[in-house]
């Protein structure tokens, strides 16, 4: 072989071979782009995100080398006896009393649907029976879900909020005793209507980008929070009872003695609490649900209303990464 045969050779098996390649050639670039800082850092909110919850099956198709034989070997889920039941009686119920016809006209939930919905615990599926919950499966959530929505999608989404999006959910992680007790059978049975604030004007499914503001102070020797914030397309909210709030929570006075900026907390806000406005109502692709814009100024709660209580400040961000994922793998899903 001559010399260029030979330099042929090189250079198809540094650039061609991954073993060679890697250490010849990828290394020593990887190493140049770090010293001249061409690689940006990750950011505490974006590793949060990403090291959030468990990869599944997933795993296999994004990587691209899909292991058909794990795949295949994943276990079969079956509904329960209960979860059974509740599809053959409570479910078939509901969808004989829906009219989507006359749901569409009059844009308005007949209340003796929205009294049998609450009465029969469809908002508490997600929540554990100690807490008067019906503590179902993912596969009996998407069940029931799935059943609604072929004869109402309006009515499926009234009762997949509740179960998915919080604040129960956040609550059943990083809720306090007390705030379990109080709040939880208060949302099996609807007693209490949730809503969660999370979106906004400038960021929707980024919630890193929420502007609306927590500030700490104190009253009477007790830590409280006045808040402010517009949230828009928050489902459920003109006929909600308390509203789940993500917000920027700040500390000026350092009254937890750190940093000013604690970062994006969430929250138990009454929508009773003077300054919550609830009054306008959006029409999402004409979907008669209840879908509200919401704003608040100069609201003020006990710093007791962070759901885990004033040590869980500031990690709000954490808690929606790694609890509000049944809205995209359950409830969404389950309506297609």
């Amino acid at each position: 072989m001559n010399l260029a045969a030979w330099i042929l050779v090189v250079v198809a098996a540094t650039f061609l071979i991954p073993f060679i390649r890697r250490y010849l050639f990828t290394l020593g670039v990887m190493k140049l782009m770090k010293a001249m800082n061409f690689i940006p850092k990750v950011s505490e909110t974006e590793r949060t995100a990403i090291e959030a919850g468990t990869a599944w099956i997933e795993k296999e198709f994004f990587h691209g080398q899909p292991k058909l034989k794990r795949i295949l070997s994943q276990p079969q889920h079956k509904l329960t006896a209960e979860e059974q039941h509740f599809l053959d009686h409570q479910v078939e119920t509901l969808c004989e009393m829906i009219d989507d016809w006359e749901l569409y006209k009059t844009r308005i939930l007949d209340d003796k649907i929205w009294d049998y919905i609450r009465r029969e615990k469809f908002l508490g599926m997600i929540i554990p029976k100690k807490y008067g919950g019906l503590e179902f499966s993912a596969l009996g959530h998407s069940e029931v879900i799935k059943k609604i929505a072929s004869r109402s999608l309006t009515v499926a989404i009234y009762v997949m909020v509740p179960n998915s999006l919080g604040p129960a959910e956040l609550l059943i992680h990083f809720g306090t005793d007390e705030q379990k007790n109080h709040f939880l059978p208060r949302l099996s049975d609807g007693r209490e209507i949730p809503c969660f604030a999370l979106t906004e004007p400038s960021a929707g499914s980024d919630a890193g980008s929420i502007q609306s503001t927590g500030v700490l102070f104190k009253r009477d020797g007790e830590l409280w929070i006045r808040l402010s914030w517009q949230k828009r397309y928050i489902t459920l909210a003109k006929i909600s009872t308390v509203l789940g709030l993500a917000f920027q929570l700040r500390d000026p006075e350092k009254l937890l003695g750190g940093e000013v900026e604690l970062g994006i907390t969430c929250a138990l806000i009454p929508s009773s609490a003077k300054g919550v406005e609830l009054d306008l109502r959006h029409d999402p692709l004409a979907i008669p649900f209840y879908n509200c814009p919401t704003t608040g100024l100069d609201v003020e709660v006990p710093a007791s209303a962070i759901i885990g209580g004033i040590d869980q400040a500031g990690k709000g961000w954490q808690m929606l990464m790694q609890s509000l994922a049944a809205g995209r793998g359950i409830s969404f899903p389950a309506q297609a």
